[in-house]
C-alpha cells in the first residue's frame, strides 16, 4: 500500500502533468504555431503565472512532487532527448558542420562567461544563458541546471533570454535570406541557421520559411550542436567541482565531482538510436513523451520561480543575451562564410 507521503508526491506530479497537458493544447493555437512557441515555453509561462498568483492555495504536501518534476523527470527527459539524434546525421553533413559547431559553441561560451564577469552578472545565470545560446536553448539550460544545482529563478531568467532572441532570429533569418543581404549559398544558409539559431523549434521555423533543402541541412547541423550538450555538461561539472576545492576562508577540502550521469545516458541513447532497432513510430512516440516530460520540467521550474527574482537580476542578463545574439548573427556569418565545406 502506498504511504501518504508518496501519494502527496504523486498528486504534485499529476498536478504538474495537468499544466503540461494545457501547454500542449495551447501550443496548437495557430498564432503560437506560427511563432514556433513549443509546449516547453508555454509550460514555463503557465507555471510562472500559477507560481506567482495561486500557488499559495496549493497543498504544501504537493511541493515535493513539483520538485521531483523539475529534477528527476528532467534528467530522464534529457536522456530520452537522444532519440532525436543518430550518428548517421553527423556523417551526412560532413566535417565542416562539426568544425563550425565547435567554433560557435566554444566562442559563445567563452564570450558569455567573459562578459558575465565584466558585467558582474551572477555566475550561474551567465553560464546558463551562455549554454542556452551556444547549444540548444531551453533544453541545454535544463540540462545544465542539475549540474549547477542552481535556484529555479536563474533557470527561468536564462530560458526567457533564449526564447526572446531565438524568436527574433527565427523571423530575421528568412528576411535576410529573401533579400539577399548575406552572401551565402543555400548550403551555407543551412549551416548558418543550424549553427547559430537558439532553439530547435526556431531552427525548424526559420528553415521552413526559406527552403526545404536549407531546412533539412539546418536541422541536422542543429542536432549536431545538441550532441555537444553531453561533453559540455561533463566539462562544466569538472570545472564547478574544482572551483569548490577551497572553502570561503581559503581552507582546502576534498573535491567532490558531481558527474551528470544523465549525460552518459544521453550519448548511449544516441548510439542505440543509430542502430535503427526500433520502428519509426515507436521512436516518434518516445520523442512525444520526451517533449511532454520536458514540458513538465519547465512547468515545475516556472512554479518555483518568483517574478521578483527577475527584478533583482535586472537587465544585465538580457544585455548579455543580446550581445551573444549579435555574436551568433555576425560572427556566425563570417565563420560559415570562410570555413570551406569539406
Amino acid at each position: 500500500m502506498i504511504d501518504q507521503k508518496r501519494m502527496h508526491i504523486i498528486h504534485g506530479i499529476l498536478f504538474v502533468a495537468l499544466f503540461a497537458c494545457a501547454a500542449f493544447y495551447i501550443s496548437e493555437f495557430q498564432v503560437l504555431k506560427y511563432l514556433s512557441f513549443s509546449p516547453l515555453i508555454i509550460g514555463i509561462i503557465l507555471g510562472m503565472l500559477y507560481g506567482n498568483t495561486l500557488k499559495k492555495n496549493m497543498p504544501e504536501a504537493w511541493l515535493p512532487g513539483i520538485t521531483f518534476s523539475s529534477k528527476k523527470l528532467l534528467r530522464l527527459a534529457i536522456v530520452l532527448y537522444g532519440f532525436r539524434l543518430t550518428f548517421q546525421n553527423v556523417v551526412s553533413v560532413g566535417l565542416s558542420a562539426i568544425v563550425i559547431d565547435i567554433i560557435i559553441i566554444a566562442g559563445t561560451l567563452f564570450l558569455g562567461l567573459l562578459l558575465g564577469k565584466l558585467f558582474k552578472i551572477d555566475k550561474e545565470i551567465s553560464l546558463l544563458t551562455s549554454t542556452g545560446s551556444a547549444i540548444c536553448g531551453a533544453a541545454a539550460i535544463l540540462g545544465m541546471e542539475p549540474v549547477l544545482n542552481n535556484k529555479p529563478h536563474k533557470t527561468a531568467i536564462a530560458v526567457s533570454t533564449v526564447v526572446i532572441f531565438g524568436t527574433i532570429a527565427m523571423f530575421l533569418y528568412p528576411v535576410l535570406y529573401r533579400n539577399g543581404i548575406l552572401e551565402l549559398t543555400d548550403e551555407q544558409w543551412g549551416l548558418y541557421t543550424g549553427a547559430t539559431v537558439h532553439e530547435v523549434a526556431h531552427v525548424v521555423g526559420a528553415g521552413d520559411a526559406m527552403s526545404s533543402s536549407i531546412s533539412e541541412t539546418a536541422i541536422i547541423v542543429k542536432m549536431i550542436r545538441v550532441m555537444f550538450l553531453a561533453p559540455v555538461l561533463l566539462i562544466c561539472a569538472l570545472v564547478v567541482s574544482r572551483q569548490a576545492k577551497h572553502t570561503d576562508d581559503g581552507a582546502s577540502k576534498a573535491i567532490k565531482i558531481t558527474i551528470p550521469w544523465f549525460a552518459f545516458g544521453f550519448i548511449a541513447v544516441i548510439g542505440f538510436n543509430s542502430l535503427n532497432l526500433l520502428p519509426q513510430n515507436i521512436v516518434d512516440g518516445i520523442n512525444y513523451l520526451d517533449t511532454f516530460l520536458l514540458t513538465m520540467a519547465m512547468t515545475a521550474l516556472g512554479m518555483e520561480t518568483h517574478l521578483r527574482k527577475f527584478k533583482e537580476a535586472g537587465a544585465k542578463p538580457f544585455v548579455l543575451a543580446f550581445i551573444l545574439f549579435l555574436w551568433l548573427l555576425i560572427g556566425g556569418y563570417f565563420i560559415v562564410k570562410y570555413i570551406p565545406v569539406f
